[in-house]
């Protein structure tokens, strides 16, 4: 069970999260936990680090410190104060080692990736004394862990990490000899390299912590608590009669997820997708709701699409020339160039006449993507490169799409009937997800033309895990 920022936040959530463990272990569950750091610390963390190298002042390290000494022991104090004075040290200690590593930072005024990792991780280390300590209010034995600790051995890519096929057997050792008398409480979004430096996982650190320790354990299934009810059709405040969907597969989650849906990382389903375990997404605040199950196949009904989103925060490069026509390396030139200044390409799209080359990326790195792509206009590659801010990707997605006849022409057919115009299509091999471009003013209507068409909102004939 993961256990998300805003399941953990407060007293209250704190609270809803003892009781769900406890419920669970009651009922015969052998149960491992993995906990985020509080809402919004991790953020405070990255902005303290930041202001600290960029200042050419005194920066307020003691009132930073202050203020999360003063966060973490008001909720500590009300949800377990009978195991208050031994989580208040841990606390204390945490924050000397944090206040040290920020003053040292002050005066050599270099965040490196490796420091920023160090920093960064203090989230999940001062937020799981208290989480172990109000566990144990309620008299559940707990053993807390790192994700080090826990065995979790990653890459030496800081700030972006992968677990590494060994943490499997480390996990193993480690932490299913604690499972029969003990909650093992782990600290997410953190693992370490072989050589023990501690190293973050990236977006959606916790889900892939979870994701990780639920393979090396071998667990029945990786419940992911969140604060809302599972993934759903499409974005309920443009759509506000979008529902839950009861099952999703592997595939199609991650297709949603590269779309700006705020449901799982892609990386947080593959450790979990190699060994076949099922992933819940519940909601903390409404545990008695089912929730979302997400398994190798959904087609539990006969539905051809299961979900839509769209993102409004991207814009469209256009490279146009005859001069690409017949022409090799072309492309290699454009993805290289991109590469160079760290820019992904979410979709592409080529002409047949090779005389165009379309491209959406995030809106904010639309400046840099035509200046450096300006180089090839200088070359005599490609005549002009253009860039268009009024657009937004919509993606309908659905593992029943690949080989169902008529999909796409329900796709097109519903957006002429609402006259939007659409300016650029995609669509990937898997069949699960087709993707296009329309004016950013055309998005939300978009979106609830295609829900109508595929009446995503009743309940299907018969959806279970």
């Amino acid at each position: 069970m993961k256990f998300g920022g805003t399941s953990v936040a407060d007293v209250h959530s704190i609270g809803k999260v003892t009781g769900i463990i406890e419920h669970y272990r009651n009922a015969g569950s052998e149960i491992a936990v993995v906990i985020s750091a509080q809402r919004g610390v991790t953020d405070q963390l990255i902005g303290m680090s930041n202001e600290i190298v960029e200042s050419t002042d005194t920066t307020p390290i003691e009132p930073f410190i202050d203020s999360l000494r003063a966060r973490h022991l008001k909720v500590l104090n009300e949800v377990a104060p009978q195991y208050s004075e031994e989580a208040t040290r841990i606390i204390e200690d945490r924050l000397k080692n944090l206040r040290g590593i920020l003053h040292a930072l002050f005066h050599l005024r270099e965040l490196t990736p490796r420091s920023k990792d160090y920093i960064i991780s203090f989230g999940e280390r001062l937020n799981a004394p208290v989480v172990a300590a109000a566990m144990m209010q309620k008299k559940i034995p707990v053993t807390v862990l790192d994700g080090c600790e826990a065995g979790i051995v990653t890459t030496e890519n800081h700030g972006d990490a992968i677990a590494l096929p060994e943490s499997d057997f480390h996990i193993r050792s480690r932490v299913v000899p604690l499972l029969a008398n003990s909650v093992p409480v782990i600290m997410g979004f953190m693992g370490c390299t072989r050589k023990g430096q501690i190293t973050t996982l990236g977006r959606s650190g916790s889900d892939y912590s979870a994701a990780v320790i639920g393979s090396g354990i071998d667990a029945d299934e990786i419940w992911i608590w969140t604060d809302v009810d599972g993934i759903m059709t499409t974005d309920p405040r443009l759509v506000p009669e979008a529902r839950v969907l009861p099952v999703v597969s592997y595939l199609e989650v991650m297709e949603l997820s590269f779309f700006g849906a705020k449901v799982m990382h892609p990386r947080s389903i593959e450790p979990a997708m190699r060994r076949g375990i099922p992933v819940r997404v519940k909601n903390t605040f409404n545990p008695s709701h089912p929730g979302t199950c997400i398994i190798e196949s959904g087609q539990c009904d006969t539905r051809v699409v299961k979900a839509l989103t769209y993102i409004d925060k991207v814009g469209g490069i256009n490279i146009n020339g005859a001069q690409m026509v017949g022409r090799t390396g072309v492309a290699k030139a454009i993805f290289s160039l991109l590469a160079d200044h760290d820019i992904n390409i979410m979709m592409i799209s080529q002409a047949s006449s090779e005389a165009n080359i379309s491209l959406i990326i995030e809106e904010e790195q639309l400046s840099i993507a035509s200046d450096a792509l300006g180089v090839l206009v200088k070359r005599g590659f490609v005549r002009e490169v253009t860039q268009n801010r009024d657009v937004c990707a919509v993606a309908v997605v659905g593992a029943g799409m690949a080989g169902a006849a008529g999909t796409g022409g329900r796709i097109f057919t519903a957006m002429g009937r609402s006259g939007i115009n659409i300016i650029m299509i995609s669509q990937g091999s898997s069949e699960a997800n087709v993707s296009f471009v329309v004016r950013k003013e055309d998005g939300p209507k978009a979106i609830q033309a295609l829900h109508d068409e595929f009446q995503l909102s009743s309940e299907p004939e018969e959806e279970r895990c």
